[in-house]
């Protein structure tokens, strides 16, 4: 046989090596699932010259911002505000009293390099409450990127060039108020939509058409829209898209916006978060003060009935609960039955989906170290959960990547690594609240000064 032949077999016949996008939050499925082979089994040391950071393969300047970076096609997308000359942001994080002029932008990146490719800019003063810059990660689909910022402008953009395509203003457009905390539902591509939680109080869901822009439904009037990203999820026979407003979980026809269900569920301050999670035929979601609720998703028609259900507490949840977790600023994962999330008082934890039953706590993931449960120093408290394969990665608001293993009985630490500083502050210490990607054997991160890209191949 031919040598190039023989090669060629041996190539075939071996194991592939997954190479995968990031081209949205959470990943490809928007599930925190990372399906690489070929990955580090420990993280590799950092440099005492950095600080024992890990030394990046590149790393570029950019500005503020909590939005994770996309990773399509070869290029990284994400979005940062820049102050205008002059301007400064308030040092109490909830004073909205004055407009803070500045500019967002939508940046794109080569991946190998970190060559920056294009970028598309437009004003937007800020009038928001901890208003480092936008929250939305990019949705990279179909050759196009849509970029939803933290005042409510939504963009359109060729992935390769950057030109507009199309854009919308919800408060302009919707007559829509700006939630305290700015707009942070990252935008759900479905067929031929891409689905936002933007709008006004008559309507809060809106779909466009995802080539041109025209407005294909619109659906729930409320209040609050909540900062929650849509979900869709398969139950009754049908797709259905699950929409977390700051008082109910919704279940509508993705294509028509038509309301199949609605069930109450009212965290604090309107502060639906975390996107709900499916896991077989139930539907996890819960917030801050401590409301949750699982529901059965039915199997005949698109329907739902509680499972077990927790309200809000006056005192902001400051009580533990019993039962259930309730994230302040994450998505947990639910694997074999078991939700893994980061609780309110700061503290990665296990709990039983279906009874809620606590099954173990550790505060190290998150703040780096253990602590009591009942300890008050990191609230709201931060990591993003990955899994690939057997195991997980944690990006923590430390700035620290960390490998671990989870289970029913408990969390396993296997490694652990300094990837960036964290450079924003939320109650008294300093965090990094940006949910990094995951591709090309690498992770892709950023703070409020630099994006990064560190090697993560066997």
């Amino acid at each position: 046989m031919p040598r190039t032949l023989a090669l060629l077999a041996l190539a075939l016949l071996a194991p592939h090596a997954r190479a995968d996008d990031w081209p949205q939050w959470m990943g490809p499925n928007r599930d925190g699932v990372w399906a690489e082979s070929g990955v580090v089994k420990t993280l590799p040391s950092g440099d005492p010259k950095r600080g024992n950071r890990v030394a990046p393969v590149w790393s570029v300047p950019v500005h503020a911002g909590y939005s994770g970076p996309a990773v399509a096609d070869g290029r990284v997308y994400v979005t940062d505000r820049v102050l205008a000359k002059g301007a400064r942001n308030s040092d109490d994080p909830f004073d909205i009293s004055e407009k803070v002029e500045s500019t967002e932008r939508v940046l794109c990146f080569d991946a190998k390099t970190g060559k920056e490719l294009w970028k598309h800019e437009y004003p937007c003063p800020y009038q928001i409450s901890y208003p480092a810059g936008p929250r939305c990660t990019p949705t990279v689909a179909g050759g196009k990127v849509y970029a939803l910022g933290a005042m409510g402008d939504l963009y359109c953009l060729d992935a390769k060039t950057g030109k507009e395509l199309w854009a919308k203003n919800f408060p302009k457009d919707y007559a829509a108020k700006v939630p305290l905390w700015g707009y942070c539902s990252h935008p759900l591509v479905h067929q031929n939509l891409v689905i936002c939680v933007g709008g006004g109080a008559s309507a809060v869901a809106v779909a466009f058409d995802k080539d041109t822009g025209a407005e294909k439904w619109k659906a729930l009037p409320t209040r609050d829209p909540g900062y929650a990203p849509p979900a869709v999820v398969r139950a009754g026979g049908v797709d259905q898209l699950v929409v977390w407003h700051g008082h109910a979980v919704n279940g509508l026809d993705p294509l028509t916006g038509k309301v199949h269900w609605n069930v109450p569920c009212e965290p604090r301050y309107a502060m639906s978060v975390m996107a709900p999670r499916q896991h077989g035929d139930r539907l996890f979601a819960a917030g801050i003060g401590g409301a949750g609720v699982v529901l059965k998703l039915h199997a005949d028609k698109p329907a739902v009935t509680a499972v077990w259900q927790e309200a809000a507490d006056k005192d902001m949840g400051r009580r533990p609960k019993d039962r259930g977790l309730y994230p302040v600023n994450m998505t947990p994962l639910i694997v074999g039955g078991i939700v893994y999330g980061v609780d309110q008082p700061g503290m990665l934890r296990a709990v039983d989906l279906e009874t809620g039953k606590k099954l173990w706590f550790t505060h190290k993931p998150v703040i780096g170290r253990e602590e009591p449960e009942d300890y008050k120093g990191a609230g709201s408290g931060t990591a993003f959960l990955v899994k690939n394969g057997d195991r997980y990665f944690l990006f923590a608001e430390t700035g620290e990547l960390v490998i671990a293993k989870l289970s029913a009985k408990e969390y396993t630490e296997v490694s652990r690594a300094k990837l960036l500083e964290p450079t924003g502050t939320a109650f008294g210490r300093k965090v990094v609240w940006s949910h990094p990607a995951f591709a090309n054997k690498c992770v892709y991160a950023r703070n409020d000064k630099e994006l990064a890209c560190f090697s993560l191949a066997e």
